[in-house]
């Protein structure tokens, strides 16, 4: 079979669908399986890009020389028909992986939907990515043989939000790596906190600076803790990239007099992630949605007791291996945050299921079950 693959988020976007995409796509090109995989790339390939050394011969790259703002314009703006293939040459299978198919013309299809935070929670959106994904989504998913999703929250939004039929979704769990892990101190952790100035107890949250996070709530429930349980209470840490409508976020704990207390480490590199899941305390993920949280898995898979949102996708990514909480409601975060740091025997409970738990979600399984799907759509 030859199968075209939409690799642009792996090439260009570092965290979220980005890593989901490059660490699928590059575990299923791992597998041992007599298909002929070629990598779409929507503009050039990025400056310093290497392929990987383990890919084997019959994976083949296709970067375009238009760039990718202009082929959005082409196939989603204007609707100009100029077929994927032209890039990929003749296959039998299209993967579109970030929520938008471009024209096929004969291949059977395959678009993923990683949320629908763009309808539920529309005004945590930058405006116009809304109108967009509003407009490109329902087009794609009407055009594709098969949809794909990475939680059962996600499929279930599918359906009732906008009407796709239950048996064109499927929905594959993304993976942890095995470098999230709970060993012992490490030089790396040392350098960690040593780069990021984390010389006293700290209680870890991780996401983009964005309204979707929930983190203005997050910052007063911590306020109303200091309030509570006074100096002792470890320091709040906010790892991420800003986002959009950040600035009332940052006001929050000027607002609070908390800036002593809460810090913004910023965009944090990929590799330092172990490391500061390991050094905290708590880890705590407020978010209001998700399409599936790496995050609480990753915290989970590196001995950190986990706090977070009983929404969306999270309940059946943590199971019962964490603390979970209502995202709106303000003193029950602050009571979950209390009890995970101050509760020994329910830290030790959470911190053996989250090993457990996360052991169940691995990019091998993950790349079997696509291959698998692979198959069922192009037999279709």
């Amino acid at each position: 079979m030859r199968i075209a693959i939409d690799y642009t988020p792996a090439i260009r976007q570092a965290a979220g669908i980005g890593r989901l995409t490059r660490h699928l796509i590059n575990q299923l090109l791992l597998l041992d399986a007599p298909h002929t995989y070629r990598l779409f790339v929507s503009g050039p390939l990025s400056e310093g890009w290497a392929r990987p050394d383990e890919w084997p011969a019959n994976v083949q790259m296709r970067p375009t020389r238009i760039p990718e703002r202009w082929l959005t314009i082409l196939w989603h703006r204007l609707r100009i028909g100029w077929p994927a293939e032209a890039f990929v040459g003749r296959c039998d299978l299209f993967h579109a992986t970030d929520f938008v198919l471009p024209p096929v013309t004969n291949a059977r299809t395959i678009v993923t939907v990683h949320d629908l935070s763009f309808l539920r929670f529309p005004e945590c959106a930058h405006p116009t990515l809304e109108a967009y994904l509003k407009t490109v989504v329902p087009r794609s998913l009407a055009r594709a043989d098969h949809v794909l999703a990475d939680s059962f929250a996600t499929k279930n939004d599918l359906v009732e939000l906008l009407g796709v039929d239950a048996d064109r979704v499927s929905v594959i769990y993304g993976g942890i790596e095995a470098r999230f892990n709970p060993k012992a101190e490490s030089a790396a952790d040392t350098i960690c906190r040593q780069t990021y100035d984390l010389d006293r107890p700290y209680i870890l949250s991780l996401g983009t600076v964005e309204p979707r996070k929930n983190y203005k709530r997050l910052i007063r429930a911590y306020a109303a803790l200091r309030d509570a349980e006074g100096d002792h209470l470890p320091q709040l840490v906010i790892a991420g990239g800003k986002g959009w409508l950040y600035h009332s976020i940052f006001a929050t704990v000027d607002q609070l007099g908390l800036r002593e207390h809460v810090r913004f480490l910023g965009y944090v590199h990929d590799a330092h992630l172990p490391s500061l899941y390991r050094g905290a305390e708590l880890f705590v993920f407020p978010s209001l949605y998700e399409g599936f949280g790496f995050p609480p898995l990753e915290a989970m898979a590196s001995g950190c007791p986990v706090v977070c949102s009983n929404s969306s996708s999270l309940p059946e990514v943590v199971g019962d291996a964490a603390i979970t909480i209502d995202p709106h409601d303000e003193d029950a975060l602050a009571a979950g945050i209390s009890v995970g740091l101050s509760d020994s025997d329910r830290r030790t409970n959470c911190i053996e299921r989250g090993l457990r738990r996360a052991t169940q979600f691995t990019w091998e399984t993950a790349a079997g079950e696509l291959l698998e799907l692979y198959a069922q759509v192009r037999g279709s």
